[in-house]
């Protein structure tokens, strides 16, 4: 482990519920159950959190960058209330057929992380709930962790995960082996 205990952690479907339609407000950003403590226990633990999020309904038009700022406060607020912080909050704003380095699966929004640290990303615990997660944390060195909530069910059954992937039911689950790992 690096000697900053780093982990970067999805957005919809690790911390939130997901939804195919996107969360385009507050009201449609729900925690998982458990979620928000588990990010207090790294927190306690000593870990640096931070979001890395594809949030392509900025360039599809579905909301505009002051709603996912909205959507942002009402998290870090939930977050508070659960003795809980994120250090760093990256995001992709970009549409899908956009050519940008920052989108996952690539490993630009990694990479950036990576920068703002100031540290290599190797063996970095990097959670998320679709492939395209697992195989950006792999291409920057990281460690993929594969949760099963959110999309995550379905990412198993269509396989195909970057070699070493850890899998566990939800947050609560990972952040335990991650916090016994490092202890």
């Amino acid at each position: 482990m690096p000697l900053t205990k780093l982990i970067i952690l999805d957005r919809d479907g690790v911390v939130n519920y997901d939804s195919d339609q996107f969360i385009k407000s507050p009201d449609e950003w729900k925690p998982i159950p458990g979620s928000l403590e588990a990010i207090a226990r790294l927190n306690q633990a000593g870990f640096r959190v931070v979001l890395a999020t594809n949030q392509s309904g900025v360039g599809r038009g579905l909301f505009d960058m002051a709603m996912l700022n909205t959507i942002h406060d009402k998290m870090h607020k939930a977050l508070a209330q659960a003795g809980a912080r994120i250090d760093a909050l990256f995001f992709c704003p970009h549409a899908a057929d956009s050519d940008c380095g920052c989108r996952k699966p690539k490993p630009g929004m990694f990479q950036e992380i990576g920068v703002r640290f100031n540290m290599s990303l190797a063996g970095v615990p990097c959670i998320g709930d679709s492939l395209r997660d697992l195989q950006a944390a792999a291409a920057a060195g990281g460690q993929p962790i594969l949760v099963l909530s959110g999309k995550g069910r379905a990412t198993l059954e269509k396989g195909g995960l970057p070699e070493g992937t850890l899998i566990f039911d939800d947050l609560g689950d990972a952040v335990r082996h991650v916090i016994q790992k490092t202890a």
